[in-house]
Parts: C-alpha cells; sequence; structure tokens
C-alpha cells in the first residue's frame, strides 16, 4: 500500500476499535474523519492529546466530525485507557502498522539514547467525500485540537 496524499482520496481500511469493534473508513463516508496518530496510551502528552480531543468533542460533532485515536497498543490497552478518561470516540489498535505506513508516521527515534522506530505525533484530516486535505506532522500537543477545529471550520 502506497502512503495517502494530499488531495486524494484515502485507501479503505478495515480495522479494530475500542470495545472490539471492526470498522471501515468508508462507514463514515458524509462525514469528516480525524485521524490523530499517538506514541503510547497513559504517557503525559497521550494523555493531554486524548482529553483535548475529549474536552472539545462536541464542538467536532457539531461540525459533522468523527474522532479516531491511533496508536500501536492493543485494544486492550486501548480499552483501558478511554475508560479511564471518558473518552467519547474510539481508538485504533495498529499493532500491524499498517494505518500507521499508509500514513508514514513511524520515524526514527533516539529515546535515553536506544534508536527505534515510534509513532511520530501527527493528525489527518479527511473531508467527507474521503480526500485528505489536511495533515499536521511533529505535532506539539498544546493547543493542538484548536488548530484542528480550525481547519475544519473553515471546509
Amino acid at each position: 500500500m502506497t502512503n495517502v496524499m494530499l488531495n486524494a482520496v484515502v485507501p479503505n481500511f478495515t480495522t479494530v476499535t475500542t470495545d472490539n469493534k471492526t470498522i471501515q473508513l468508508t462507514d463514515y463516508l458524509g462525514k469528516n474523519v480525524v485521524l490523530y496518530f499517538y506514541p503510547k496510551d497513559n504517557t503525559p502528552g497521550c494523555t493531554q492529546e486524548a482529553e483535548d480531543f475529549r474536552d472539545n468533542y462536541p464542538q467536532f460533532e457539531a461540525l459533522n466530525t468523527v474522532i479516531f485515536g491511533i496508536s500501536r497498543d492493543s485494544v486492550s490497552s486501548h480499552d483501558g485507557f478511554k475508560c479511564k478518561y471518558a473518552l467519547p470516540f474510539d481508538l485504533i489498535s495498529d499493532g500491524g502498522e499498517t494505518i500507521c505506513q499508509l500514513f508514514d508516521v513511524l520515524k526514527p527515534k533516539n529515546v535515553y539514547g536506544k534508536e527505534s522506530i515510534g509513532i511520530e505525533r501527527s493528525t489527518f484530516l479527511i473531508n467527507a467525500e474521503g480526500v485528505l486535505i489536511h495533515e499536521w506532522r511533529k505535532v506539539k500537543v498544546d493547543g493542538h485540537h484548536l488548530d484542528v477545529l480550525e481547519k475544519i471550520s473553515a471546509i
């Protein structure tokens, strides 16, 4: 599968979310879709990002938008994270890294002198026709949800 390009239709994919639901991206045609990729459940930055999207979820809903958080954590880990922070949106487990590769978010990281491959915090906005219309890479959590809301409001 090749990487998705801006202003192109995102290839359909099937995946498993929290509560062990199987979904396809095409299930959401007619709605805007925010896919935000984050490194790991229950870490400070990832928790703050999830809480920011949670606290502003009614504004996203009012703009005909659904949100999915994506990491390589298991569905079980996601279920605990979603429950612990009362997240109103589903989390996608991408342990096989298929969606991560589609959006090219796996990057070399250096943690405590050890090189590894991890998720670069990134967000993608797909419009109601299934077209990738905006991407944010190397996301800084603080205020990021406001940037996403602003972009959706301009559609």
